[in-house]
């Protein structure tokens, strides 16, 4: 599948969360959903109360569905949970899922230490890269994705100014803003992370679902 097929079966639910429409249907840090579709693999970056929520993954929990997730997430989650850390690589349903570091260089909130995560996801011949919270991290010059969504709110995460750096170390055919709109951040983070790849990286500003 090419990207520019694939980008239509991505859903922005807000702040970091996604839905994926591919051949398995995928969740990430699913927060303040409405509902949907019951998912095939949901992935939990952290374990604070806007990425790992339980009530909403008993929204599109099936018994089939499988949660990766770190150890303090996994505590909170029932079900099929699978618990990693960076540097792990697991498939499920022949998806398969890099774990990578997310953490915060300059603040507190999210340190090396706690191990949170960000998914390089491969699915349907695209791989999708999934940031977390996280700054610009060393370890993204490692990371080779197709696709990557990347925070650009700043306070927690990487600004926008400093997810455009993060972007083009990535070098992905599309970047996608995340992180704002919600808690923190606003649309002219998104804006200026667009405007600073224009000629360099697509970028996509994709709509809140309902």
């Amino acid at each position: 599948m090419t990207v520019a097929d694939f980008k239509k079966k991505i859903v922005w639910l807000g702040h970091d969360a996604f839905r994926i429409n591919a051949s398995k249907t995928i969740y990430i840090d699913p927060y303040e959903i409405t509902g949907g579709p019951p998912a095939d693999l949901i992935l939990i970056s952290h374990d604070h109360y806007d990425h790992c929520s339980p009530e909403d993954v008993k929204k599109i929990l099936s018994p089939k569905t499988v949660i990766v997730t770190e150890k303090k997430s996994a505590k909170k989650l029932t079900g099929h949970v699978k618990v990693v850390k960076p540097g792990d690589t697991l498939t499920v349903e022949d998806v398969i899922i890099s774990i990578v570091p997310a953490y915060n260089l300059n603040k507190k909130f999210h340190p090396r230490k706690n191990e949170g995560l960000g998914f390089m996801i491969e699915i349907d011949g695209i791989n999708l890269y999934h940031a977390g919270d996280t700054d610009f991290i060393p370890e993204m010059k490692g990371i080779s994705p197709d696709i990557a969504l990347l925070p650009v709110s700043g306070t927690f995460v990487m600004t926008a100014a400093e997810a455009v750096d993060a972007a083009l170390a990535l070098s992905p055919q599309l970047a996608i803003p995340m992180h704002y709109g919600s808690l923190v951040g606003n649309m002219n983070d998104a804006e200026v992370f667009k405007n600073n790849l224009k000629g360099k990286i697509e970028v996509l500003i994709l709509p809140k679902a309902n």
